[in-house]
């Protein structure tokens, strides 16, 4: 069936942003185009790529990048980020149709109330233009349609919430059990994470049996996936248009978008036009194309008036450590990540040094034990014994931590990098300052004192920040058009009739993962859409 070039919306980006949008305005009878970069690709085929690659650690080798539309690859690199900055910023993140979440932990973490006013109460940051209360309600939908579990209303998550999570909390593994017990014994507070993975059969979609390859796929679907949505939204009446790479937005004389142009993977052309455009190819490739989408009226691009596109670039840099506990703990039972370590979420210091959450790995350890061995020449009968007792042993524990929103943080299409139908790769300037090293130093004796309390041995720290794929802030949100991209709700200042749903108009990066918060501003955006048409 030939694809149609004309909608009521034209959304670009098939994640979960996108695929939540798409959905919602199905169901209320507009007619959709969703525009992917990358292939459908089905999970079977997914699976199968896992099983048949030797790289079982590289969680990107199952989703291959695609010369008409690649995506950042570690290992070996393939620089589609071209890194300038003073650090490098090595997220990784998919273009496929259902986007990232087909690999990720599924923590579906809301942000505390002081998270959207950061500026106000600590003199840091920024404030989002609303508070806490007037996401509330988006949360919990955003919860129902992911499918989440959670702790019961008794645990304080430090997010007040008016109605219990859709399903109760996963069983907790022999190590997250023993974890919780000790370090609440000791001071810390331990919770359990909200995740979107299924504690009972739910939405068509089996329960959790705990495979622990939730990265980088669920292979029964237990665990939520953009592609869920982007289902849901072709049943509604939605077209999808896979390998349909957007590199121009068209705006007419009166300063609206008139439409969007793609290109398939042989480099021919497409014009797509609609009546309400929203941009959902997440924090790096939304406001690239924003940035070439220059014109005689707008020479910095599309929603660029105030100088703010692609500026404000954030992650959640995380250190890490690993011991020898003096007791097994068995890690690799259940999913790969269920427990939280959230006393340093909020506080005074936030004005001196950043907030974060440290988070337990409940991974199998064994792959890096063996390797470690045969390193130091360890084989027969003393490499058997020793990866059983290590792998029983190891204790992994990792964190993210908040950066500030730094307009020199930035991403702009390259001038001299680009991919084989010719469009720039993203070029990213990067740098982690004060209040973030402060905050790691902290991090760092937080580490050292757990690793006592479980006698560890061993004590690896990995001060070395990492990133943690949370790509918000290019695209910000806010009252002034002089310094933000978006209004609250998430229309452009520039062009009535073009919106972002994307983790990019975040303000503020908070400490914890920021797929839940993407879904309810998605959602509260399809809702303010529907009365748009």
């Amino acid at each position: 069936m030939a694809n149609n070039t004309s909608a009521d919306v034209v959304v670009v980006g098939s994640g979960v942003a996108g695929g939540l949008v798409a959905h919602q305005l199905a169901l209320a009878g507009a007619s959709v185009i969703v525009l992917e970069a990358g292939p459908r690709i089905p999970r079977w085929q997914i699976v199968e790529n896992f099983r048949n690659s030797p790289a079982k650690a590289d969680f990107a080798t199952p989703y291959p990048s695609m010369r008409y539309a690649p995506h950042p690859e570690y290992a070996p690199p393939n620089g589609y980020l071209v890194q300038k900055g003073d650090y490098p910023y090595d997220s990784q993140y998919l273009r496929v149709v259902g986007g990232t979440t087909w690999h990720w932990a599924a923590a579906t973490w809301r942000l505390v109330p002081s998270d959207f006013k950061l500026k106000s109460l600590y003199g840091v940051g920024s404030d989002w233009p609303y508070p806490y209360d007037t996401l509330e309600p988006w949360y919990y939908a955003a919860e129902v349609q992911l499918g989440v579990s959670g702790p019961d209303l008794s645990i304080d998550l430090g997010s007040p919430r008016a109605k219990p999570y859709p399903m109760p909390q996963l069983p907790l593994s022999y190590l997250d059990a023993r974890f919780t017990e000790t370090l609440n014994a000791n001071g810390f507070k331990v919770v359990p994470e909200p995740v979107a993975r299924n504690s009972l059969p739910y939405d068509e979609r089996p329960t959790c049996c705990g495979n622990n390859n939730c990265m980088p796929i669920c292979p029964i679907a237990a665990m939520y996936n953009g592609i869920v949505h982007v289902e849901k939204a072709e049943q509604a009446g939605a077209q999808l248009v896979p390998q349909a790479i957007v590199y121009r937005i068209e705006v007419d004389d009166k300063g609206l978008v008139a439409a969007v142009h793609y290109k398939d993977p042989s480099g021919g052309s497409t014009r797509v036009t609609g009546k309400l455009f929203v941009l959902a190819a997440n924090g790096i490739e939304t406001p690239k194309l924003m940035l070439m989408s220059t014109s005689d009226k707008f020479r910095r691009g599309v929603g660029n008036s105030s100088d703010q596109v692609g500026r404000n670039l954030m992650d959640h840099p995380g250190t890490g450590v690993s011991f020898l506990a003096n007791e097994a703990l068995w890690p690799g039972r259940g999913p790969m990540e269920m427990t939280s370590v959230v006393n340093f979420r909020d506080g005074k210091f936030r004005s001196d040094y950043a907030a974060k959450k440290l988070h337990l790995s409940n991974g199998v350890p064994t792959m890096a034990i063996t390797a470690a061995l045969l390193k130091r020449g360890v084989t027969g009968g003393e490499l058997d014994r020793e990866i059983r007792d290590r792998a029983s042993r190891t204790l992994t524990i990792n964190s993210f931590h908040e950066i500030l929103p730094e307009p020199r943080n930035r991403i702009v299409p390259s001038a001299d990098h680009k991919d084989a139908l010719g469009i720039p790769q993203p070029e990213i300037y990067y740098s982690i300052g004060d209040y973030v090293k402060k905050s790691a130093a902290h991090t760092h004796e937080l580490y050292a004192q757990i690793a006592g309390l479980f006698g560890g041995m061993e004590v690896t720290f990995d001060d070395h920040f990492a990133p943690n794929n949370h790509i918000m802030g290019t695209t910000i949100m806010g009252s002034d058009p002089a310094d933000s991209v978006v209004d609250a709700d998430c229309r452009t200042h520039d062009h009535r009739n073009l919106f972002l749903a994307t983790s990019g108009v975040m303000p503020s990066a908070a400490s914890v993962n920021c797929t839940l918060t993407l879904a309810a501003l998605a959602l509260r955006l399809a809702d303010k859409l529907k009365h748009e048409l």
